[in-house]
C-alpha cells in the first residue's frame, strides 16, 4: 500500500537523521494587500497548487497517520476524514501577522463547484491560522504556521486559499476527499507498442459498483490517474472500454501509449539537514556566508544509463536539522546552487523540477547555460531538509520533460492512484465516490 510504503520511508530518513492537471484559470480576484506586507497585491486565485507571495517558502499539506505526522503522504484523506490534513509553510520576514483560510469546493476539471460553502463545510468559511511560532537560532529568520484543515460533509476536490487577513493572496492547496462507494482494481501490464514496453508504465483497471447504483456510467463516470500524486501530468479517462453491467463493472482497457505514463528514473536525492556534514547528493558547503551555501554535486544526462535502482522519496521532500531536531522551527534556509554537465545546450529552457517546485517550470529553479564550461546552474533558497528532483528540459508546448536528461525505464518504482467521479443525476458538482492506490515495481 503507498501509505505503509511512505511511512517507513519516512521513518527510514527520520533514523538516518539521528544516528517529492493543469487546467486551471484565474476566476477569482483578490484586494491588494496592506502596506509593508509582503504579498500579492493584485493576485488571482488560480485552481492549483500556487504560491504568490515571494516571502512564502516551504509549503506543505499531508496526511496525519495515526497521530503521527507523514509528510509523504498524500493531500488524500477518507470523507470520515479520521486521519486529518496538515498545512504547514514558512513566511520569512512576516512578523507572525495574522492568516485567514478558506476551502473551495471544485468539479473534476478543478472549476469552481456551484455547491455554496455551507453546502459542503459545518462552518462559516473563514478559518484564521492561529499555530504560528518564530523560528529560533536561524540565520534567515521566519514565521512557522500550522493549520489542521476542518472536516469537509461531501467527496469531491477541494482547493485552499491561503490569504492575509485583509490582504492579498499567500498560496492555494488542492487536496482530495473520497467515498469507499465503489471498489477498484489495478493491474500493472506492458503497453501495446513495442518500442515503448521499455519506457513506459501502463494500468489497465476495472470499477465494480455492485453496492452503488451508477445511472448512466459511460457517461457520468470519469477517472483521473496520477503518477507520485502529480496533477501536472495526471490523465483522466472519460469513459470505459466495456461497461459489464450484469457484472457490474466498468473496464478499461489502454491501447493508446499516450494512456500510459513514462517510467523515468528514480529522483536524484539531495540531503541537507547536517550543517556539519555534507549528506546525499551535496558535494560541499559554505558555513561562513548568511545564508549558508551548499553546493550539490554536479549532475550528468543519465538519459543513455541504464536502470539503476535505488530509494527515493517519489519527488517528494521532507525538513529537518541533524544537530537541532525541530524542523519546523530550527531548520535553517540555505542557498542551494545545483550544477549540471550538459556539452550542448538543451532544446529549450532547463529546470530544476519536482515537489519542490510544485511540479511547475518556476523561475528560482530555472537554469543558466555557460558554454565555456558546459553547464548549467541555478540557485534557490531552500529550508534545510532531504529533496527529490529531476532536470527537465520545457517543450515546445510548455510541458516539463525529464526524459531528456533522466532517460526512461518500465523497471522504475513509481506510484500510482486512481480517483473514480460520479456526478449523480441532478446534482451540481462531482463527487468522488472511489480510491486506490498502488506501487509499479515495488522496492523490497
Amino acid at each position: 500500500m503507498t501509505f505503509s510504503k511512505t511511512c517507513k520511508l519516512y521513518a527510514l530518513l527520520v533514523g538516518l537523521a539521528t544516528t517529492s492537471l493543469t487546467s486551471c484559470v484565474p476566476v477569482e480576484s483578490t484586494s491588494s494587500g496592506a502596506s509593508g506586507v509582503s504579498g500579492s497585491s493584485a493576485a488571482a486565485l488560480r485552481y492549483e497548487d500556487a504560491v504568490y507571495a515571494p516571502d512564502v517558502k516551504s509549503v506543505q499539506l499531508y496526511t496525519q497517520n495515526y497521530n503521527a505526522a507523514d509528510v509523504l503522504a498524500p493531500a488524500v484523506v477518507p470523507l470520515n476524514q479520521g486521519a486529518p490534513l496538515i498545512l504547514e509553510f514558512d513566511r520569512l520576514n512576516a512578523n507572525g501577522s495574522r492568516v485567514v483560510v478558506k476551502i473551495h469546493h471544485c468539479d473534476v476539471n478543478w472549476q469552481p463547484s456551484q455547491l455554496a460553502s455551507l453546502q459542503y463545510l459545518q462552518d462559516f468559511n473563514e478559518f484564521f491560522i492561529r499555530d504560528m511560532n518564530a523560528s529560533a537560532a536561524t540565520k534567515v529568520p521566519y514565521w512557522h504556521y500550522r493549520f489542521q484543515v476542518p472536516s469537509v460533509k461531501i467527496s469531491g476536490n477541494y482547493l485552499l486559499e491561503v490569504a492575509q487577513e485583509g490582504g492579498g493572496l499567500l498560496l492555494s492547496r488542492r487536496f482530495v476527499v473520497y467515498e469507499e462507494l465503489v471498489n477498484v482494481g489495478l493491474k500493472p501490464t506492458a503497453t501495446p507498442g513495442a518500442g515503448d514496453r521499455y519506457q513506459r508504465q501502463q494500468l489497465d483497471f476495472n470499477i465494480f459498483y455492485a453496492q452503488y447504483p451508477l445511472v448512466n456510467p459511460s457517461q457520468d463516470v470519469k477517472v483521473v490517474m496520477r503518477q507520485n500524486h502529480r496533477w501536472d501530468n495526471a490523465k483522466q479517462f472519460s469513459r470505459p472500454t466495456f461497461v459489464q453491467e450484469a457484472q457490474r463493472r466498468l473496464e478499461y482497457q489502454l491501447f493508446d501509449v499516450d494512456q500510459a505514463f513514462l517510467g523515468l528514473s528514480e529522483f536524484r536525492a539531495l540531503d541537507t539537514r547536517s550543517e556539519r556534514f555534507s549528506g546525499v547528493g551535496v558535494e560541499r558547503r559554505d558555513v561562513t556566508t548568511s545564508p549558508d551555501r551548499v553546493y550539490a554535486q554536479t549532475g550528468k544526462s543519465r538519459a543513455r544509463d541504464a536502470y539503476s535502482t535505488q530509494p527515493d522519496a517519489n519527488g517528494k521532500f521532507l525538513f529537518g536539522s541533524r544537530e537541532y531536531g525541530n524542523a519546523p522551527l530550527n531548520a535553517d534556509y540555505q542557498q542551494v546552487l545545483f550544477s549540471l554537465h550538459a556539452p550542448e545546450p538543451a532544446p529549450g529552457p532547463v529546470y530544476v523540477f519536482g515537489g519542490l517546485s510544485d511540479w511547475q517550470m518556476q523561475e528560482p529553479f530555472k537554469m543558466s547555460y555557460d558554454a565555456e564550461k558546459k553547464q548549467y546552474t541555478a540557485s534557490a533558497l531552500l529550508k534545510q531538509g532531504y529533496y527529490n528532483y529531476y532536470f527537465a528540459v520545457k517543450d515546445a508546448d510548455g510541458q516539463a520533460n525529464a526524459q531528456y536528461f533522466e532517460g526512461s525505464h518500465f523497471a522504475t518504482e513509481n506510484v500510482y492512484d486512481v480517483l473514480v467521479y460520479y456526478r449523480p443525476p441532478g446534482s451540481r458538482t462531482d463527487l468522488i465516490i472511489g480510491y486506490s492506490t498502488i506501487t509499479f515495481n515495488p522496492q523490497r
